[in-house]
């Protein structure tokens, strides 16, 4: 008969967590890596005292901001791809609150990550405890049932015993390739130090495997007769093909059969920017060759991405009356979308069984392919050579700013240096095993048109959520992933302000990261989007209250925090910041001055965003009635 072992709850909790493995291809490891948590109360008495008397082979981070060090585990969880995570403990009320963010990213981007905020009294005994909401209709509301909506799965443990259920279900959920995503475990304060006679069979090593999902004779067989149907296939490269690992059967195949390759931001990396088929990102901050495939093509075949409406160029960027879609997921919610043939399958298995019954076929592509990326290559080495003129200047974005106004802004901050130019120096500088991370603004777009990723799997772009504030704390993550990568997080101005806490843990704990700066003094990609609808520049610079643009001396800011840091005006200083940054054994950061509507725009992409149908001004009327326009080829569907 099994013998019992008594614990607290908190304690069992973190003996339970060193036991958990994951299986894939033959290889197991330990699938909870360590934990992240910013103490107070909730969770200092409880998981503090249990991680303080034994925390096993757990590494324990302390974070600075809770969102932040949600993020960071996020981030280490994709870079992982999904095979190893970190958990993310809270106190109770604010604490728990502002993971809320992070768990809608993780769940946005299907990332698995534990959450573990406290919670109030279950004996409800000294109620409202600090820091209690007291919602009239029920007292059994907690902050922490704002969790609710973004958690794949949430549980509020009253009881120790509880534990036992409430892991083994959560655990099916983060191993689950298809299901995966955040997991709220939430543990009320007194129960978290109560004590109960836990079954040590429960504390066995367990192991979870992740087994790859083969598509089915049926499946395989209309997939088949659908490509061989078409004469311009392309394929669509989501994330699912990075979480697979199916690089090398996605390049097989794709150059058995002359099927070209365009990217979403979670996809792009999976197959090396360099591969003759790849034409890089897709839809409205594509490249203007993987939209113009996209036009020609009569058949998508979506690997593993959800078609959000950036690659979709909202359902606008494909002949929808000519063109038939095949997708290959392991989720059937994803694989259903567009009306598509479904594959409910894992990439890489689905990939390696397909390419074996298309013997003989081959797209009518052909030239069209390497035609297509040379094509691209141009327009890239154009926007690398863009330089400032004080007169006659067009900037990128369709000049949504004057050239007095431009000219200001160079005044302001000292600097002619473009937006494009800038990023693609970056591109040519870094090493090319260098990992980049960015997630918001308008740099993403920039970096799935021209970010030229020269070996697999050195692109982490949160673009599943946007979230401003992922970068600095994904860059940290995505470093304790790959701690002999240089890792650099490519973060504007505005989204530095919202978040950049764990560049203090990179430096407490010696993870350098290296943080590449985009100041144009305001929310450049919302003043677009604002200024390209038909507004007016409306509170998205960052101007005083006498109007004068803010010039902010960002490196003082890391100085202060004890990086190594760089003011960059040219591209000359860039090129020298960046050198000597490598050399450097403590976390950089680099204050680039840049200016704005000088980044990337257009190349066939479309955004559907709302748009007033009434208004004073011509300029949106006009915008609205363009948007309704674009509507009419659309699919709603």
């Amino acid at each position: 008969m099994a013998g019992t072992i008594r614990l607290t709850t908190s304690q069992a909790l973190i003996k339970f967590l060193n036991q958990q493995y994951i299986h894939v291809d033959g290889e197991e490891s330990a699938f909870v890596e360590g934990i992240f948590t910013v103490f107070g109360h909730g969770n200092v008495l409880g998981i503090g005292q249990a991680l303080e008397q034994d925390s096993g082979h757990l590494k324990v981070f302390q974070g600075k901001n809770e969102q932040g060090m949600a993020h960071a585990a996020i981030a280490f969880s994709k870079e992982k791809r999904r095979r190893k995570i970190m958990a993310v403990s809270t106190s109770a009320g604010p604490g728990s609150a502002n993971v809320v963010t992070a768990a809608a990213t993780a769940f946005a981007n299907q990332l698995p990550v534990l959450f573990l905020p406290g919670d109030t009294f279950a004996t409800r005994q000294p109620d409202p405890v600090l820091q209690q909401l007291e919602q009239e209709y029920s007292i059994a509301v907690t902050t922490n049932d704002a969790l609710k909506p973004v958690s794949r799965y949430w549980d509020r443990i009253t009881r120790p015993e509880q534990l036992m259920s409430s892991l083994l279900r959560a655990f099916e959920v983060l191993t689950d390739p298809a299901r995966c995503g955040p997991v709220t475990i939430c543990i009320c304060q007194d129960t978290a130090g109560e004590a109960f006679d836990y079954d040590e069979a429960f504390f066995s090593k367990r192991v979870h495997y992740m087994d790859r999902l083969a598509p089915s004779e049926r499946e395989l067989l209309a997939a088949t007769e659908l490509i061989r149907r078409s004469r311009r296939p392309l394929i669509i490269a989501g994330g699912g093909v990075r979480y697979s690992g199916a690089r090398e059967e996605l390049m097989a195949f794709s150059s058995a059969y002359d099927i070209p390759i365009v990217e979403t931001q979670a996809g792009k990396s999976a197959v090396e920017s360099t591969f003759a088929n790849n034409l890089g990102g897709m839809g409205l901050t594509g490249t203007s060759s993987a939209n113009k495939a996209a036009q020609e093509a009569d058949l998508i075949i979506g690997i593993g991405t959800r078609y959000s409406d950036f690659t979709t160029s909202s359902k606008t960027a494909f002949d929808f009356e000519n063109t038939a879609f095949l997708n290959i997921n392991v989720s059937r919610l994803h694989a259903y979308k567009l009306d598509a043939l479904q594959v409910v399958a894992d990439a890489k298995t689905a990939l390696s069984r397909l390419h074996g019954m298309l013997e003989g076929y081959r797209t009518e592509f052909g030239e069209r392919i390497g035609q297509l990326k040379r094509e691209w290559d141009g327009e890239r080495e154009r926007l690398a050579g863009i330089v400032f003129a004080r007169e006659g200047f067009d900037p990128e974005v369709k000049g949504h700013f004057t050239q007095e106004q431009l000219n200001e802004y160079a005044d302001a901050l000292g600097t002619e240096l473009p937006q494009s130019s800038a990023l693609l120096a970056i591109n040519e500088a870094l090493a090319p095993d260098s990992i980049i991370v960015g997630a918001a603004g308008s740099l993403p777009g920039d970096l799935q048109r021209a970010w030229s990723a020269s070996e697999p799997d050195t692109y982490h772009v949160e673009y599943g959520y946007s979230c401003m504030g992922y970068e600095i704390s994904g860059a940290l993550g995505v470093k304790l992933a790959k701690p002999d990568c240089e890792v650099y997080s490519i973060v504007g101005d505005g989204s530095f302000l919202m978040l950049h806490s764990e560049l203090i843990t990179a430096l407490q704990y010696n993870h350098k990261i290296n943080v590449l700066l985009f100041d144009n003094s305001g929310f450049g990609c919302i003043n677009n989007l604002q200024m390209g609808n038909g507004g007016g520049s409306y509170f998205c610079e960052f101007r005083n209250d006498e109007k004068q643009i803010m010039n902010i001396d960002y490196a003082k800011v890391a100085e202060g925090y004890g990086a190594k840091a760089y003011r960059v005006n040219t591209l000359d200083q860039l090129r020298e910041a960046l050198a000597d940054a490598k050399q450097q054994s403590r976390s950089t950061l680099i204050d680039i001055k840049v200016l704005p509507k000088t980044m990337t725009d257009g190349y066939g992409g479309w955004w559907n965003v709302g748009v007033a149908e009434v208004s004073e001004s011509e300029s949106i009327r006009q915008a609205h009635e363009s948007r309704m326009s674009k509507l009419q080829g659309a699919k709603s569907y």
